[in-house]
């Protein structure tokens, strides 16, 4: 299917690995030119230089995406490079077990930053040039705000937040044309995921009781099933799709989990 993205500036937080390299990889292969957002250069070049491997063309842009000035000065210099905004995935962010025993203020407020705060700064940034464009906004969430999952407070509210924003951009923004929608994601093998697993005692039993109680074919969902999707929802294939919270998850989320 071709999605009419060729030549389209999209701009991807954390685009340098995990699910937000597999988005950017995925925008490639259909001719857009995803602009990283990311703390560390070399991850960033590394990055282009396997997109560019496959054929494709990137930017990278380095930003401490917990620092509000620097989402600004990141997206300007989007807008420098590029000229333009053609889409915005939301996707930097990690589990980092920030509870409700175990944190505190100062770890919960930090973690806010780290996983929430950031989609609405360069949302915020951004909107101006993707009013001009009608471009899609995509926010990457997990199940942990459906689902909980003990020991991640901070966690579990910025997912919930990201959900809320999703429909209250959505609404917000129906004047403009531009959409916006989530992909939620629930048990996906990323680098991140295969060093949590480690930390576990007996981790390759660990990984097969996991992926024992996801009900389609038992199997971890892939990088690259989340980044069809949300390369999908930017494009103008889905053109009535917003304001949804799509679960990309083999059924995790929802399904009985003793199917």
């Amino acid at each position: 299917m071709n999605l009419n993205l060729k030549d389209k500036i999209i701009i991807v937080t954390g685009g340098a690995k995990g699910i937000g390299l597999g988005i950017c990889k995925v925008l490639a292969a259909e001719g857009a030119i995803p602009v990283i957002i990311g703390r560390d250069a070399a991850d960033n070049q590394t990055a282009i230089e396997e997109i560019e491997a496959e054929n494709g063309k990137a930017f990278a842009v380095v930003a401490e995406l917990t620092d509000p000035k620097a989402c600004k000065t990141a997206v300007d210099q989007v807008i420098a490079l590029c000229g333009r905004i053609d889409g915005l995935v939301n996707n930097a962010g990690v589990n980092d077990g920030i509870g409700l025993e175990s944190g505190d203020y100062e770890k919960f407020i930090a973690s806010i930053h780290k996983n929430l705060v950031h989609y609405y700064l360069i949302a915020q940034n951004a909107l101006p040039e993707l009013k001009k464009t009608k471009g899609a906004i995509v926010n990457i969430g997990s199940k942990t705000a459906d689902t909980g999952q003990g020991n991640t407070s901070a966690y579990a509210a910025s997912n919930g937040g990201r959900n809320a924003l999703t429909r209250e951009w959505a609404v917000e923004l129906l004047k403009y044309g531009i959409r916006v929608n989530a992909v939620i994601v629930a048990e996906c093998y990323t680098p991140l995921y295969d060093s949590w697993i480690k930390t576990l005692e007996n981790p390759e039993q660990k990984l097969e009781e996991i992926k024992s109680k996801i009900p389609f074919e038992n199997r971890m969902t892939t990088v690259e099933e989340i980044a069809n999707m949300a390369v999908f929802l930017l494009s103008d294939k889905s053109s009535h799709t917003t304001g949804q919270l799509i679960y990309v998850d083999g059924g995790y989320t929802h399904l009985d989990r003793s199917l």
